[in-house]
């Protein structure tokens, strides 16, 4: 299957992919696996969270164009999507705390800005819609593993809007005959995600406190758990969704995970084992742990038997080795910047 997935992905040859969101840490691993298989890559994308420097090795490739324009502009969605066969829709406002903070624009972002790009999907004519989605749609439902039909009740601003993004997508399909797929991202690490800011992500502001001998904050006891997704198997999700032929998989939202989790204090003492390779001073380094945050939830944990049944995803890295390629990517990469 894997091996049948490579090859097809060749298809998307010459193909014109608007990627919004592409100079961000998932749109950028995205432009750059499209460009190696020779797709024609558009990047919208208006660096407010995304880094110019994440794209800027694709500028002189032919087949990469950036525009910096807002997906709040449905102008520039629509000038932006123009002869595009695909779209990945990646553009988001993410992070739960900062959505609390702030969901007024949280709100314009995720929910005016995606209907600006489904209203320019449907305007322009694009075959396929490929958006992300997210776990945080799960909310306060306790059951594991997470199953895309069981949902419940959401924790934040954050998990409003992308929601909506599922009922929107699932409408525009019915009253448009847009082929939508949703992915539901669970913890998404790797090369490129920045380990700076108040909302930065875990791993990489472990990683980052780590590297400057201090002590990582973890929010609560350290006992909960989370699928954490290397990017890799993003996107091989994301390829997937765009070259399948299975029309039961149209107008889906899948969970994109691995389908294994791990608790927070195991993932510290992963980082801090494979970070002492590089300066044995970490390994005496203890966490400090703070409260539990606002809008978390205890545990989570994705069921990827959909996604296999209907796309033929298979993970391809594991957190323990997308662990060890990160530490060493920010080790070459970041050590004098974090």
């Amino acid at each position: 299957m894997m091996q049948d997935y490579k090859v097809k992905s060749m298809e998307l040859k010459n193909a014109r992919i608007l990627i919004t969101g592409g100079a961000g840490f998932i749109g950028s691993n995205l432009c750059e696996n499209l460009l190696k298989v020779g797709a024609i890559v558009v990047c919208l994308d208006n660096l407010s969270t995304g880094k110019y420097e994440n794209i800027a090795t694709f500028i002189s490739n032919p087949n990469f164009k950036f525009i910096k324009g807002d997906i709040r502009n449905l102008e520039q969605c629509i000038e932006a999507s123009y002869g595009c066969k695909y779209i990945l829709h990646q553009a988001a406002l993410g992070s739960v705390p900062r959505s609390i903070k702030d969901p007024i624009t949280t709100n314009e972002v995720n929910i005016n800005g995606f209907l600006n790009m489904l209203i320019a999907a449907k305007q322009n004519n694009i075959k396929r819609f490929v958006y992300a989605a997210s776990s945080s749609a799960y909310g306060d439902s306790e059951e594991l593993p997470k199953i895309e039909k069981s949902i419940g009740n959401p924790l934040s601003p954050y998990a409003i809007t992308k929601y909506v993004n599922e009922l929107y997508a699932n409408i525009f399909s019915k009253l448009y005959n847009i082929e939508t797929i949703g992915l539901r991202y669970f913890n998404v690490f790797g090369p490129k995600q920045d380990p700076k800011g108040e909302y930065a992500a875990v791993i990489p502001k472990f990683i980052s406190r780590l590297i400057k001998n201090e002590s990582p904050i973890i929010n609560g006891d350290g006992q909960s758990t989370r699928d954490f997704t290397y990017i890799d198997n993003v996107v091989q999700m994301v390829f997937l969704s765009l070259i399948t032929e299975n029309k039961d998989a149209l107008n889906e939202v899948y969970n994109t995970a691995c389908g294994k989790n791990i608790s927070i204090i195991k993932l510290f003492e992963t980082i801090q084992s494979e970070l002492s390779k590089f300066d044995n001073n970490i390994s005496s380094i203890k966490p400090i742990f703070g409260p539990f945050r606002v809008g978390d939830i205890a545990h989570s944990l994705a069921s990827i038997q959909k996604a296999h049944n209907l796309l033929g995803y298979n993970p391809l890295i594991d957190v323990n080795e997308g662990v060890k390629i990160s530490i060493n990517w920010y080790w070459d990469n970041y050590k004098d910047l974090i």
